[in-house]
């Protein structure tokens, strides 16, 4: 039992650095860039991690489950990107007084490019070390998930309290020195993590010998439409993150809620969708057993439709509760979507392509939905929004562009309502054995007394 709680605070510390690398920026770069006249780019920096997800994550997923163990994948991709992080932190800093696109672009992109795999990654390894320690994975992983919630809140907080957030041109260099500060120490603990298992044996053809056994997942239907409607709820992921905080900070620029708290510490009030996520995470085993898959993926879609709708009623002033709201529905709409996705396909699929049907996951949601969600965001926020000079002009610009978003994610929720079905053979598991049995619930993966 001493071991079990040696392996979850080991497993949650893992989750903690993994989200803080990211958290460093992700929230506040936007807000520079528009200070620093980059405003139409900031969607290509958002883009780009869409961009780098169609192939990277399901490439090193690959290479994990085939040939270097997953831990270990993991500690080089954070090397590679914590090292092109601190480089464009060097950069800006060096060239404080006209920081360019092209070169800050080109670090960033290299940066996200070995990130973004390490989240299906740590995935792969918490799955693997609960699993060769007789846990069930639907059980113990939220509890471990939730530190990384945490783990993002933090650096956030960092970020916004000692005022790196973004409002000089010389402060964002400190919050990727920062993101890559915590990747380098992830390099040397991910190395600690329990060994994960390779599949080293020789295949027949081509697919199996490269790992790409993992898109034979779409000749199932089940799994085809689980897939299609993951990218396009992957569509709204990185929406609130590219130009939440340029929004909330905007309403610093009309004299009416010029001094309000939010308007000037847009970080922080973000930080409450991540606070809310704690708990969402923690709620998804009690959910995943009440509900089943279709409902908890239908929760999160409809929490998307309030994210986008609240901000759009908001204000940092006499509406600011209607911001409070957007932030505590947000953890909903992302983590019993990415959490319960992850642990869903994880569920479905074998353990030899485990870390490459993560890949896949991660292609459909953070590459191509994620990519093809920035880029219409970006064309949306810069012809309602940016081509407008007044402030007044881009408040309302802002209002068209959410309620936009919100449309969109209502028509994704109602076509899953009536389109996704998972009847067929669902795997349960206990903490001893595992067996196959029929189950007819629409719902499809349902925990029932710690089986799946």
């Amino acid at each position: 039992m001493n071991g079990h709680k040696t392996l979850r605070v080991k497993l949650a510390a893992m989750s903690f650095l993994e989200f803080a690398v990211w958290g460093s920026y992700l929230i506040s770069l936007g807000n520079f860039l528009a200070n620093v006249g980059l405003a139409k780019e900031i969607y290509w920096f958002y883009t780009v991690q869409g961009i780098v997800s169609i192939l990277m994550p399901a490439l090193i997923g690959i290479i994990a489950d085939k040939w270097i163990q997953a831990q270990r994948m993991l500690s080089l991709c954070h090397l590679i990107a914590g090292l092109a992080m601190g480089a464009a932190g060097w950069y800006c800093l060096s060239h404080s007084a006209h920081i360019e696109f092209g070169p800050l672009f080109v670090l960033y992109t290299v940066s996200v490019a070995f990130y973004m795999p390490t989240i299906g990654l740590s995935n792969s390894v918490a799955y693997s070390a609960l699993t060769k320690a007789g846990l069930d994975t639907i059980k113990a992983f939220p509890p471990i998930r939730v530190l990384g919630t945490i783990g993002f809140i933090v650096a956030m907080l960092m970020v916004n309290f000692i005022h790196i957030d973004g409002h000089s041109m010389q402060e964002t260099c400190y919050q990727l020195f920062l993101s890559g500060a915590f990747s380098m120490v992830m390099v040397v603990y991910a190395l600690t993590m329990p060994e994960c298992p390779i599949n080293k044996s020789k295949s027949g053809n081509l697919v199996e010998a490269f790992g790409l056994k993992a898109f034979s997942l779409f000749k199932e239907k089940k799994m085809a439409i689980f897939f299609i409607f993951s990218f396009l709820l992957g569509v709204s992921l990185q929406i609130t993150n590219s130009y939440g905080n340029s929004f909330i900070s905007s309403f610093a620029n009309v004299a009416e809620f010029a001094q309000t708290w939010g308007a000037k510490n847009a970080n922080a009030l973000i930080s409450l969708s991540q606070m809310s996520e704690t708990l969402c995470i923690l709620l998804i085993p009690f959910c995943l057993k009440r509900f089943g898959i279709k409902i908890v993926m239908l929760m999160s879609m409809f929490a998307w439709v309030f994210r986008f709708g609240f901000f759009g009623l908001g204000n940092p002033g006499d509406a600011v509760s209607l911001f409070v709201l957007s932030m505590i529905v947000y953890g909903i709409a992302f983590d019993f979507f990415n959490v319960s996705g992850s642990l869903y396909v994880d569920t479905q699929t074998d353990p030899a392509m485990r870390s490459s049907a993560q890949g896949l996951f991660m292609l459909m949601t953070n590459g191509l939905g994620a990519t093809a969600g920035t880029l219409a965001a970006g064309a949306v926020v810069n012809h309602f929004v940016y081509s407008h000079p007044d402030p007044m002009d881009q408040i309302l610009g802002w209002r068209i562009s959410w309620y936009c978003f919100a449309g969109f994610a209502l028509v994704v929720a109602i076509a899953f309502m009536f389109i996704f079905k998972d009847d067929t053979k669902t795997r349960q598991v206990s903490d001893h054995s595992e067996e196959v049995v029929e189950s007819d619930d629409p719902g499809g993966m349902v925990v029932e007394d710690g089986k799946l």
